[in-house]
């Protein structure tokens, strides 16, 4: 037996399973305190369950308070004016949408990440596309702003430019729950594997992306990315994406999915509306990992560590 294969792989400290749910939210239109009402109706659903055992964590996607396209992010933006390290006070936020959110995750009892919305900043007065975590009693714990916006351009198919009314995020994020550190991006961060890396080499279980990927490259690279990231990392991965509405000017790829540390998709679904509900289990990672070891096979001797 080699030296690699017989080391063994320590768990990973505090962490144990726990049950999430991806909430691939439909309705999202104009009216912006009706899409705050259904995502809480789809909450409250999530919350309940799927007739086993309930989720610990419930996940909604991307732009969840406003229609997906660089002319409505001004006009849907809300200050947050989180701190790190310093208590949010929820009570004398302007926000409506984390209000809601705060609200949602404590009358449930189950940690919330809040897919995103554009935030506006002061006095930089700079828009971002920001996700928001609360724990089950309501209180915001961390914030992701996106670190990569998504600027492309495929001739013939699709020409998307964030950057011209967001700004992008300058930190990685990670949050520390009951069973196990999270990573958190959003969407086009999912293409960036350092993002994973450090969460993963930190000793996160999981990397959380709300998402909205389109129908260019939703079908060529969503699950892939979903599983590259997994299996790279030997972590599980969620992405949670808005339904499909062909009457919007941006049409979602849909097909909120969950994978494994060894690539497996374990839950995903169509591009409707609707809710998928998975486990994240440290102890599936710990045997990915003893029985392919490249987290003590790594040649930092030769290539530079992200996570330092």
């Amino acid at each position: 037996m080699s030296a690699a294969a017989s080391n063994t792989i320590p768990p990973i400290p505090g962490a144990k399973k726990f049950r999430i749910a991806l909430v691939q939210l439909g309705q999202v239109g104009s009216d912006k305190a009706a899409n705050l009402k259904h995502a809480r109706e789809m909450i409250l659903k999530a919350a309940a369950g799927d007739g086993s055992a309930k989720p610990d964590m419930i996940v909604l996607p991307e732009f969840f308070n406003s229609p997906y396209g660089v002319s409505y992010f001004p006009g849907y933006a809300e200050k947050i004016g989180y701190v790190k390290d310093k208590k949010y006070d929820i009570e004398s936020s302007t926000s409506e949408s984390v209000k809601m959110l705060s609200s949602a995750a404590k009358e449930t009892g189950t940690w919330l990440i809040g897919g995103s919305i554009p935030e506006h900043e002061e006095p930089s007065d700079k828009l971002y596309n920001t996700s928001t975590v609360y724990n089950p009693q309501g209180d915001m714990i961390a914030i992701h702003r996106k670190l990569h916006l998504f600027d492309i351009d495929i001739p013939g198919k699709i020409t998307f430019k964030e950057s011209e009314s967001l700004t992008g995020g300058s930190a990685v994020t990670q949050f520390a729950t009951e069973f196990g550190n999270i990573g958190l991006g959003i969407c086009y961060d999912v293409r960036f594997p350092e993002m994973a890396m450090i969460a993963a080499r930190q000793g996160c279980v999981a990397m959380i992306y709300p998402g909205a990927f389109n129908l260019t490259t939703g079908p060529l690279h969503w699950e892939l990315l979903a599983r590259a990231r997994a299996n790279d990392n030997q972590i599980y991965v969620a992405l949670c994406s808005p339904a499909r509405d062909m009457s919007a000017t941006y049409h979602a790829w849909g097909h909120s999915t969950l994978v494994d540390p060894m690539g497996v998709v374990k839950s995903t679904m169509d591009e409707n509306e609707g809710i998928i509900y998975g486990d994240i289990d440290p102890q599936v990672i710990q045997e990915t990992r003893q029985g392919i070891p490249v987290t003590v096979q790594r040649r930092f001797d030769v290539y530079k560590n992200v996570a330092e």
